[in-house]
């Protein structure tokens, strides 16, 4: 009889005791925070990788079009901006174009913002710089026209040929300078017999 009152408690009515309701709700506020900080994480998980996807195609399309302009045969004018749209992995996007004279005459500096169609005009994702130049240097090596002259090969000082005894690719030639073939090197001429050397 005492072992069957034992098991009752420790209640002193002999009923075994439970979880309150005040202990339930907070047993569910502090899950329901803690779930709220998963979600807040995967969240901005998910937002940063959005906007890694969109910078790095922002980026792509700016260098596409410095890639454009570089090919054209003509470089972007200085005055004003140029700007466009392109439609580029299933969404519109925008591009501005700011093209500026650097020091060098033949070399003109561009500056590529790319966003979407849809945002401010200050909200760039991506802006790449690339520089036109129009100072080609020969094959083979040889001078740059940084000068901006209508010239766009490589100059030619015309010292190479007068009187320094080097050709086109800046080796020694064969001649003397002026023309005349080089002196043979001294020793025996193959046509004069040698005295034969007696033994003892």
């Amino acid at each position: 009889m005492k072992r069957r009152r034992a098991d009752r408690l420790p209640g002193s009515d002999g009923r075994v005791r439970g979880f309150t309701l005040i202990e339930v709700l907070a047993a569910l506020v502090i899950v329901a925070l803690g779930m709220l900080g998963v979600i807040e994480a995967v969240t901005q998980s998910t937002r940063n990788g959005t906007y890694l996807r969109e910078k790095t195609l922002a980026h792509w399309i700016a260098l596409n079009v410095i890639t454009e302009k570089r090919l054209q045969p003509e470089p972007p004018p200085v005055t004003g901006d140029l700007a466009g749209d392109v439609e580029f992995a299933g969404q519109r996007w925008r591009w501005t174009m700011q093209v500026t004279q650097t020091q060098v005459a033949s070399l003109r500096r561009m500056d590529v913002s790319v966003r979407p169609a849809d945002a401010p005009d200050t909200s760039a994702l991506a802006t790449v710089t690339g520089f036109y130049g129009t100072a080609i240097g020969a094959a083979g090596g040889g001078r740059l026209d940084w000068s901006g002259a209508d010239k766009a090969g490589g100059t030619d000082d015309g010292n190479d040929d007068e009187g320094d005894g080097s050709d086109a690719g800046g080796k020694p030639g064969k001649g003397d300078g002026a023309g005349q073939p080089a002196p043979p090197l001294p020793g025996p001429s193959p046509e004069t017999p040698t005295a034969p050397v007696e033994e003892e």
